[in-house]
C-alpha cells in the first residue's frame, strides 16, 4: 500500500518536472526571438554609414 507521504513526493516531483519543462519551452522562444533580433541589426546597420563610427560594438 503506497503511503500518503510517498503520493505527495511524486506528485510534488511531476509538478516540478512540468514546470521546468515549460520554462526551458519559454526559454527557447525568448532566445529564438533574441536571435533574430540580434541578426537584424546586422542588416540594418549594414545598411547604414560605413567606416568604424558606422559600428554598434566598441572592439
Amino acid at each position: 500500500m503506497i503511503t500518503m507521504g510517498a503520493l505527495l513526493l511524486v506528485l510534488l516531483l511531476a509538478l516540478i518536472l512540468g514546470g521546468a519543462g515549460f520554462a526551458v519551452h519559454i526559454l527557447w522562444w525568448i532566445a529564438v526571438i533574441v536571435l533574430v533580433v540580434w541578426a537584424l541589426g546586422f542588416v540594418f546597420r549594414g545598411a547604414g554609414t560605413g567606416g568604424p563610427r558606422g559600428r554598434w560594438y566598441r572592439w
